[in-house]
């Protein structure tokens, strides 16, 4: 359907209704934050009424042109609807190519080909023909197995298209390729979406089903999730041995982690203490460092909310407390300061540096506790002397010491032997060592309640502003509490300098190398591993408490703690005839208790290279055959988390490296460098780019989740902010693609989405292209010779035809380097260069009136358009996997070519054939002509744009040094005409001028001129060009008002990012505009 041109009007009042809506958005936004912070909103508030007249004004201007002129008949409004794609190719056969092209549709062209390429095998690995195989004949690589939580993020989308490009590179350089997918249980992150969808849905706990009932909830939630992960990657055309797809809590794979477990424990790896760790109150487990996010507090305290306690309460965080104890039997005090007041409940000791002179009157004495009574085993607490942890410079240069509930005090109390008194019940709440007075409370209420108790008592010091991160659970929001708990335990630093001297030696490589130096520090004196998770969904720990029959224990903590009353087996019956001999007693007479814990994800995750292959059966197939892998390709956050304990965890159970290289890709975030956060709205599903969805689909996503109601209404908002229309269908090749192009060997990647869409324009550019060849070149009904990479360049080939293939050689040269190098931004870019700005831009255009006649020069054309298609969709497939099989299988075979899929074709680049198309000195002088024809086309679009666009001007061309370039251009001036819309193209001698009324450009050794005059309205253009400048200017002018408030740094970051970029886009455009106003003033005289 026709577009219908808008007037000039409709367009201005649709201008200024959007500029009056985004000014009223940021001064709400300014005014909220303004009245948070307590100051003056009138000046904001008179901007936001004259805002708010400009939107009515401009919405009434806007009704009142949409009405018919008087006597016009009122037109009804057509309803546009768009064609529906249909699958009709039966599931698992080949798509019929044989009707014409139509427009191009990514869902149409995507359709059938996943399943087809799954049907017909082509990505199954023989493992009997790979173990025949030497290392450097096949490539073998895991995929990180996705957390069943849900849904793939564009994090995940990421990962799959380097993989996938990786391995289908591979895999069409002849190689036996084993790419092998799976799915992770992700222990704490499925529990607790489960357990918050159970109360959501029913109002229950976990406890209220029992542990059997709550893990067949857990089971029935996977089958339904694991399926939409599942579903994400075939669309998004992972080219993976669905054959082999594994789940880490399959029965092989939880052999593989009894097994480990057992092993290194006999070995001495494993072994259990009671240790500081991670504790979550809200979750009531343990959680692993990566599972921990970090609040900063930078310039003023802050109020939040706890989970677990009084939900209506704020809470004050980045407050340093100063209190004292006083000395026992004196009137000495000793000042101490923390960040954690309710921890002094827990305190054992206070150190000094034996070197400070206030205290040295003070060693070996004794300090009161105020809450404890003076029969209590810590009411008197001693001064100790630690020049380890104390800095006599910094404050008063004591320190409280609470073992139980800090790290460095934990390592203090352990050098002193000082007692770990637990202060906290499982939950957060304070237990019997905070006496009467604190018992019960909650921790954070029990912080506000001993402030006050010190204050009574004359004991506090001061209370000061103090910078400081606070340890927050990334799945429940919970504040960490360090807690000492007994748990199983890696020992670490014998893997650890093992892992590190594997990297220095070569034999494990890191990209991009900067890693490395990462590696080193994390490794180096690496601490233990605390493996265990008290949690129901896992690997329950193979580990068992020995009782005897009819024995009393007296401590039940310090008997769970001790090695000698543990047993650990691969099952309970090897656990009892273990036990009873431990123990010296009839086996009748023992009672096994199964560690009610389940074992840290990672632990499972550690084995995923060789458990997944058959480990610890060493004669199955694929462990002989495909084990070690080649590549681990990953983001650089879990460097530590999971790469290097898959290194250690390899090399300790089978004394192999599961790899031998290790790709690192950048993280993702959103354009504006914030992480993806489903509060923010910011997390997409890979399938809403690629299918694409409305506003109402991406709301309704976000309400169906498990975030709190304030966070969905945050989340929607953001939604509407970026994607006020919902998200166009971009196609699986146009993400892949987008993602693929912004892949730089960093650290980070700041993703527009929005650019993303725009890759689907590409897509779009290669089908008519492709149409374009057969319509003008009927290259469907070209028979290509078996020979004709060679025997191409014995044909009649112009200027234009050697040009372009020696591009093309070029191009699949460097993109073939680019990804054996991990370099995807660098081929994306190669790939989009060659297709967009040589072979689109420049050969067809070319190439047009050639086709038109008979002759060798269009046999040599056809053969030439065909090779560039053929090279360039072979050279692009692991990219863009989907448009480049459809248009293969249309593009005709070379004689003999029984090749049935792209995807097991040759990659192409570095054949003899190939490098015959090589010609630098066509090179050379078609980059002449490419320059003058780019300053022609440049000074079109500054000079020539809008009603002047279709005019074609004579144009002129001084060479100052003459000699080759001024040959060159001579001799493709009919091309260079083509390529500019020239009129005639005139070469002038050096000592000549141009005419008068030419606009001129300088290209390097070249200057090119425009014949303006007779085409342009000079005075009537540098009118137009001072309007534009006043109007320009004086939205500037309201855009920096609005910034340089005091109130502005109040705005959100998204918002003050899209207020820069358009002042910087503004400037750009005021002196682009000045510049051409020069121009035309000096035309005009």
């Amino acid at each position: 359907m026709a577009a219908i041109a808008k007037s000039s009007k409709v367009l201005e009042l649709e201008a200024k209704l959007a500029a009056a809506k985004e000014l009223e958005a940021s001064l709400n936004e300014q005014i909220s934050a303004a009245t948070a912070a307590g100051e003056d909103i009138s000046g904001l508030k008179k901007q936001l009424k004259k805002a708010i007249k400009d939107i009515t004004f401009a919405t009434k201007g806007l009704k009142k042109a949409a009405k018919p002129a008087f006597g016009e008949a009122k037109k009804k409004k057509a309803l546009v609807v768009e064609d529906v794609f249909v699958n009709k190719t039966p599931k698992g056969e080949k798509k019929d190519t044989s009707t014409p092209l139509g427009a191009y549709n990514p869902v149409a062209v995507e359709a059938a080909w996943a399943d087809w390429w799954e049907a017909k095998g082509f990505y199954r690995a023989d493992a009997e023909k790979a173990a025949a195989l030497s290392q450097d004949e096949k490539f073998v690589i895991v995929i990180p197995p996705p957390n069943v939580t849900g849904s793939l993020h564009l994090g995940h989308a990421l990962t799959c298209s380097i993989e996938d490009t990786i391995v289908r590179f591979q895999r069409m350089c002849g190689k036996t390729v084993l790419w092998l997918p799976g799915t992770d249980h992700a222990g704490i992150a499925t529990q607790t979406v489960v357990e918050k969808k159970l109360m959501k849905t029913e109002g229950k706990t976990r406890h209220d089903l029992g542990r059997e009932e709550f893990l067949k909830k857990v089971w029935e939630w996977k089958e339904v999730n694991g399926g939409h992960i599942t579903k994400q990657l075939r669309r998004l055309g992972t080219s993976v041995d669905w054959s082999r797809e594994v789940f880490t809590m399959d029965p092989n794979l939880s052999i593989a982690v009894t097994e480990a477990f057992v092993q290194m424990y006999e070995r001495g790896n494993i072994f259990r203490a009671s240790r500081l760790v991670n504790w979550c109150s809200h979750l009531n487990t343990a959680i692993s460092n990566i599972e921990v996010d970090k609040l900063e507090i930078e310039d003023k305290p802050v109020k939040l909310k706890v989970p677990g306690h009084d939900p209506n309460k704020l809470y004050e965080f980045g407050t340093l407390t100063s209190f004292s104890y006083k000395v026992d039997g004196s009137d000495d005090e000793m000042v101490v300061a923390t960040t954690r007041l309710e921890t002094m409940l827990g305190d054992t000791a206070v150190a000094c540096h034996p070197d400070d002179p206030r205290y040295k009157h003070l060693h070996g004495k004794f300090l009161i506790h105020p809450f404890r009574p003076e029969t209590h085993k810590h009411y008197r607490i001693p001064v100790v002397l630690d020049p380890v942890l104390v800095d006599m410079s910094f404050g008063t240069g004591c320190v409280k010491i609470t073992p139980a509930h800090d790290p460095n005090d934990f390592e203090c109390g352990r050098r002193h032997g000082l007692d770990e008194v637990t202060i906290f019940n499982d939950d957060g709440s304070v237990n019997e060592h905070g006496g009467e007075r604190f018992a019960g409370m909650m921790r954070f209420d029990a912080r506000i309640a001993i402030e006050e108790a010190l204050d009574e008592l004359g004991l506090l010091k001061g209370k000061v502003f103090n910078k400081m991160v606070i340890p927050i659970c990334s799945r429940s929001k919970d504040i960490i509490e360090p807690l000492v708990k007994p748990q199983w335990w890696v020992k670490m630093s014998e893997m650890g300098d093992d892992a590190i001297e594997c990297v220095k030696n070569g034999s494990l490589e890191l990209k991009p190398s900067f890693h490395n130096q990462t590696w080193f520090n994390w490794l180096t004196d690496c601490q233990d591993w605390c493996i265990s998770r008290q949690l129901w969904w896992g690997h329950r720990i193979p580990a068992y408490l020995i009782k005897i029959a009819g024995e009393t224990i007296a401590d039940d903590n310090a008997y769970s703690v001790d090695f000698n009353n543990w047993v650990v087996a691969r099952t309970k019956e090897d656990a009892l005839t273990k036990a009873a001999i431990m123990k010296n007693v009839s086996a009748d007479k023992i009672i096994l208790e199964q560690d009610p814990d389940v074992l840290d994800t990672w632990f499972s995750s550690g084995l995923f290279p060789f458990s997944v292959m058959g480990w610890p059966n060493k004669d199955a197939a694929d462990l002989k055959g495909f084990f070690p892998g080649h590549l681990l390709e990953t983001g650089h956050d879990i460097l530590f988390f999971w790469v290097a304990r898959m290194v250690m965890m390899s090399r300790c159970l089978t004394g192999k490296l599961p790899f031998r290289t290790v790709y690192l890709h950048a993280m993702v975030r959103d354009k504006y460098g914030r992480k993806m956060s489903k509060s923010l709205g910011n997390v997409i599903d890979p399938l809403e780019v690629i299918n694409g969805a409305t506003l109402e689909e991406l709301h309704a996503k976000i309400m169906s989740g498990n975030l709190p109601e304030h966070e969905v209404k945050k989340a929607i908002e953001g939604q509407k902010l970026e994607y006020p229309d919902g998200m166009p269908v971009c196609g699986a090749d146009g993400l892949r693609f987008g993602l693929l192009s912004y892949t730089v060997q960093g650290r980070d990647v700041n993703l527009d989405v929005n650019r993303v869409f725009g890759y689907r324009k590409f897509c779009n550019k290669l089908w008519n292209m492709f149409k374009f060849a057969d319509s003008m070149a009927t290259l469907l009904a070209f028979k290509p010779p078996a020979d004709l990479d060679t025997s191409i360049m014995s044909m009649s080939l112009s200027e234009r035809d050697r040009w372009i293939l020696n591009r093309c050689a070029i191009a699949a040269r460097d993109t073939r380097k680019c990804i054996e190098e991990y370099q995807f931004g660098a081929a994306c870019s190669t790939v989009y260069d060659f297709f967009m700005k040589e072979f689109c831009g420049v050969y067809l255009e070319l190439v047009k009136p050639v086709l038109k006649e008979e002759g060798d020069s269009k046999l040599a054309a056809q053969a030439t358009l065909y090779l560039c298609i053929d090279v360039g969709l072979r050279m692009t497939h692991p990219i863009m996997p989907f448009i480049t099989e459809e248009l293969y299988q249309r593009l005709p075979k070379r004689e003999g070519d029984t090749t049935e899929t792209i995807s097991l074709a040759n990659y192409p680049g570095n054949s003899e054939a190939m490098k015959s198309w090589l010609n630098d000195s066509v090179d050379e002088k078609v980059k002449v002509v490419l320059a003058a024809t780019d300053g022609f086309m440049a000074l079109r679009g500054e000079f020539l744009s809008g009603a002047y666009s279709g005019k074609r001007p004579n144009a002129y061309v001084i060479c100052p040094s003459g000699g080759k370039n001024e040959s060159y251009i001579k001799s493709q001036a009919d091309d260079i005409s083509t390529l500019a819309k020239l009129n005639s193209l005139t070469v002038l001698a050096a000592s000549e001028s141009a005419p008068i009324g030419c606009c001129t450009k300088l290209c390097g050794d070249i200057q090119v001129f425009l014949q303006l005059k007779g085409i342009v309205d000079f005075g009537k253009e540098v009118a137009k060009l001072h309007k534009e400048t006043k109007k320009i200017t004086g939205q500037m002018t309201i855009l920096a008002k609005q910034m340089s408030s005091p109130l502005y740094e109040n705005v959100p970051v998204e918002v003050r990012s899209r207020d820069q970029e358009k002042l910087d886009t503004a400037k750009a455009k005021v002196a682009a505009v000045e510049e051409t106003l020069k121009m035309f003033e000096q035309l005009a005289m």
